[in-house]
This record gives structure tokens, C-alpha cells and sequence, in this order.
């Protein structure tokens, strides 16, 4: 719900909803095996009900292009009738959590991957202080409620997916963040600290068992931690409102190999880069400086098990509408339909890194007879010897 009270359904604006077959052969011809797709909470959940016929159509595209999901079960958005800080919030979330199992895990071949509730630090932001979408709180203190009220749902929608499923695997996606103070302003640097190093990590800490134990969260909960890598993730600190990025060439700038590796030490916990993006004509650079950065964590002894591209598909900034492109396919406006087309550059130099790690380019009939072999990128960190560095594209 946004802060309009009109519901967003990215699914529909970016025509993923009526292209979806067209969407994971896309991925299926750039090799790509494994794919975030969504279940739509407020759709599927009519009041402890549930009706996953408008997720049909997505699990026939994933099977006929042979792409694993990892299911995406909250994304932002809850049902109407629901009160994020209520009892009740945490209950129906695991009911509707062992619902999906139980729906999606005949229907595809496994191993089956959940993610519970998307971004739980960024969401408590978004709903808790900056009031963007519901549940439209304002402060400091509204967005540490809305993190342990998540964070105890999505510890509570785990269980009740291994009651249907109990080698379900998790990945739990989070923005990996590097908040600076501003040069001129040294009595905020205690705050840029605490975020960094504090605020980031709590929801994480949670599911891990490390921070409200109580809860019920452990390592196994917290299982497969998913960083997300942007180039605005780099932050300058405001007092109030979404922190400013820092610009390219900055000198706080830190290497992602750095931030990964505080991920690692903390939780010793499997990692992939749950989302990462450039912009534009920046696409296939930011990919190239993600790939080195990674290749160097993986060097340094990181369990760094894979990179995810978001979006497959271009995406309308929330606030603007127009189109970010920043996905693998730009979209254009043609004869009332959106139209999908691959940035060159951008596959290209996926294809270059697929060349490097000894990766297919194109999935066969079974691709489960040709997994992911790690040590072909371990082999691969060592022989290429990236340096991590902070010069960001």
C-alpha cells in the first residue's frame, strides 16, 4: 500500500503477470537457472483463505524454462484487514507461510528456497519512518517496532514451512549498507557508525539468534544470508529522510569485497548477493566491478555462493514511474504492450563471466545434470587475483 492508500502491483505495471513465459525463457537462453519470484500475500490470503490461482501461470513458465524459484513471500505488502504490530500479524503470516509450501512445493522441482518477508530492515524503514507505504509510521522508534515485528513473523513463517518441507532452504535479503558521516559534521559520526554496523545487522542478528533470542531464531533460521549490492547503499548521514549516496570516487567509499567480509566474520553463514544493479549504459561495468569485488571475497575464504541480477526485467522508479532500466531487459511501450528487450551490453558481459567460470549459456533440457561446480570459482578467485578496491562504476 502506498503512501497514495493505492496498492502497487509491480507484477502488473512491468507486465511479468502477462509475459511470464516470455520472461524465464528470456533467462532460461542467458543460462540463468535460478530466479526470485514472488507470491502475493494480499492477493492469495482472503482472510485465512487462500486462492494461489494467480500463481499458476508463473510456476508453468519456471517448469517449462527449467528455472528454480526462490519464493518471495512478502514483498512489502500485507492484507488490509491486518496489523503489522499485532499478535495476530505474526500467526497468519505463518499460517499463509505453510500454506505456500504446501501449494508450491508439488509443483516444482526441488530443492525449494523461501524467502519470508523481503528486506525486513529496508521495509522497516519504508513503512516505519519515512511513512512511504503502510503501515505509514514516522519515527525512529515506529521503525524499530515494525523490524521485531517482521523479524518474528519471518522466524515464525520459517517453522511453519519446514513442518511441510524440512530441508526448505531460507535467504533472508537485506541492503548491505556503508553510512558515512558528512565531512563537515564529526558529531554525526557515531550515528553513521551505529548504522552501519548496528542497524544493518539487526534483523539478521534476530533471525540468527543473536538479538532477542526469545523470539526463537537460530543459525539454521537465518541460513542463507542475502546481501544486497547497490552503488547508493554507500551513504551519507541525514538527520532525517533517506541518507544521500556517496558520488563515484569518493574516498569513504568502502570495497564490497570489505562488506561482504563483515557479513562472513559475523555470521559464517552461505551468501549471495540477493540483489545488485547498475543503471543505464553502467550496467555491464557495475556488473564487472561486482563480479571482481566478489571474486576477491570468494579469494579471501568467503562462502560467496552467488550473484543475483535484479531486475530480470526493467522496473518504474516508485516515486517517478519512468523506467530505471536497469534490468537485463529494457522494456519499451509498443501496440499497448510492453515489449522486452535485452540490454547487449549488459548480456554480454554476463556471457563474459559465464565464459571465465566454465558456466553454461544456455540451459538444456535437465539442468540439474550440470550444477554450479564452486570450486571451478574458487579456482577461478585465485587465478584471476582480484584486488578488492573502492573505485565503484
Amino acid at each position: 500500500m502506498w503512501n497514495n492508500g493505492v496498492r502497487r502491483n509491480l507484477v502488473a505495471e512491468t507486465g511479468h503477470d502477462r509475459h511470464a513465459a516470455e520472461d524465464y525463457r528470456v533467462l532460461s537462453e542467458l543460462g540463468i537457472a535460478v530466479a526470485r519470484e514472488g507470491i502475493p500475500w494480499p492477493t492469495v490470503d482472503k482472510g485465512g483463505a487462500y486462492d494461489f490461482s494467480c500463481v499458476d501461470p508463473f510456476i508453468q513458465a519456471m517448469n517449462a524454462s527449467k528455472v528454480l524459484p526462490i519464493w518471495d513471500l512478502c514483498h512489502y505488502g500485507y492484507p488490509d484487514d491486518l496489523d503489522p504490530f499485532s499478535d495476530a500479524f505474526v500467526s497468519r503470516f505463518a499460517a499463509y507461510c505453510r500454506a505456500c509450501a504446501e501449494y508450491v512445493v508439488p509443483k516444482v522441482r526441488g530443492p525449494h528456497f523461501f524467502t519470508p518477508i523481503n528486506e525486513i530492515t529496508f521495509f522497516s524503514f519504508c513503512g516505519g519512518e519515512w511513512g512511504w507505504a503502510a503501515p505509514y509510521q514516522c519515527s525512529r522508534e515506529d521503525r524499530t517496532r515494525l523490524l521485531l515485528a517482521l523479524s518474528r513473523a519471518a522466524i515464525a513463517g520459517v517453522k511453519a514451512i519446514r513442518e511441510v518441507d524440512p530441508e526448505a532452504r531460507m535467504v533472508h535479503v537485506d541492503p548491505l549498507v556503508w553510512v558515512v558521516a558528512p565531512r563537515d559534521r564529526p558529531d554525526q559520526i557515531e550515528a553513521a557508525r551505529h548504522e552501519t554496523h548496528v542497524d544493518t545487522f539487526l534483523a539478521w542478528d534476530i533471525l540468527c539468534g543473536r538479538e532477542h533470542p526469545e523470539f526463537g531464531g537460530s543459525p539454521e533460521i537465518l541460513d542463507i544470508v542475502g546481501a544486497n549490492a547497490y552503488s547508493f547503499g554507500q551513504m551519507e548521514y541525514r538527520e532525517s529522510g533517506p541518507h544521500a549516496p556517496l558520488k563515484p570516487g569518493d574516498d569513504r567509499i568502502a570495497p564490497l569485497c570489505d562488506m561482504l567480509e563483515l557479513v562472513w566474520k559475523r555470521y559464517r553463514r552461505p551468501i549471495v548477493i540477493g540483489e545488485t544493479s547498475g543503471l543505464g549504459h553502467g550496467r555491464a561495468s557495475w556488473l564487472r566491478d561486482v563480479m571482481e569485488e566478489s571474486l576477491a571475497a570468494v579469494r579471501r575464504g568467503i562462502d560467496l555462493q552467488g550473484i543475483c541480477l535484479f531486475p530480470a526485467v526493467d522496473m518504474p522508479d516508485w516515486h517517478t514511474g519512468e523506467w530505471v532500466n536497469n534490468g537485463i531487459c529494457d522494456v519499451f511501450a509498443e501496440d499497448g504492450d510492453l515489449k522486452r528487450v535485452p540490454h547487449q551490453g549488459y548480456v554480454d558481459e554476463l556471457r563474459r563471466w559465464q565464459k571465465e567460470l566454465n558456466r553454461v549459456t544456455r540451459l538444456d533440457e535437465d539442468p540439474f545434470s550440470d550444477p554450479v561446480e564452486l570450486q571451478d570459482v574458487i579456482d577461478a578467485a585465485h587465478r584471476l587475483d582480484h584486488q578488492p578496491d573502492k573505485d565503484w562504476s
